[in-house]
């Protein structure tokens, strides 16, 4: 079997390599907009970190009974560096090796690995917005906080965002470039066989 075209190979290079500004640009946002705060409050959440207005966000939360935002609270921070770094060497190995195979297998577990961070989020989201304390300030019998997973949501008065970061888009982006070249190059081997 041919192995892919040097210009593909050069490209999943650029693209793995690419993603290593991950670790240095935050992978997830969320926005909180309401009339008092019409400037809007946000974190960011990064591969081993949160950034942005935290505190604030906990300040406000605490009236409602949702727990403390706290980097403990993702035991995720402490491997997801290790993750990415094997995409960015897995990538490198295709490149090198010019597989079509295993440029498929990285396109597997990437998708896998997406669907999985999504779950994850989510049942954050869902805990961190049901558990809530029954003693709070406010309370509104019914109601939950739950965060949305991507896009927005309506959370009492403040209009909640949430989406990926530069991070995420970089990874989105490289991936749909890597799905690109896959075809490309199963439909070159298709025709050659022909």
């Amino acid at each position: 079997m041919k192995k892919m075209s040097v210009t593909s190979r050069i490209i999943i290079a650029v693209g793995s390599l690419a993603m290593c500004i991950m670790f240095f640009v935050p992978a997830w946002s969320i926005y909180l907009i309401a009339p008092q705060y019409p400037e809007g409050l946000s974190m960011q959440i990064w591969l081993y970190k949160l950034s942005g207005q935290v505190d604030i966000i906990n300040g406000l939360n605490h009236y409602i009974g949702m727990n403390h935002i706290e980097e403990q609270m993702f035991p995720e921070f402490s491997f997801l560096i290790y993750v990415l770094a094997f995409f960015v060497l897995l990538g490198l190995a295709v490149a090198i090796t010019g597989s079509r195979k295993l440029l498929l297998s990285y396109l597997v577990l990437s998708v896998l690995g997406g669907i999985a961070a999504l779950i994850d989020f989510y049942q954050w989201g869902y805990k961190y917005g049901h558990d809530l304390d029954p003693a709070a300030a406010i309370q509104v019998p019914g109601l939950s906080y739950q965060p949305p997973l991507i896009g927005h949501k309506k959370l009492l008065n403040f209009d909640a965002y949430s989406y990926p970061d530069t991070g995420g888009w970089i990874i989105v982006g490289v991936t749909f470039i890597f799905f690109i070249i896959w075809i490309i190059e199963w439909r070159k081997q298709k025709k050659q066989k022909k």
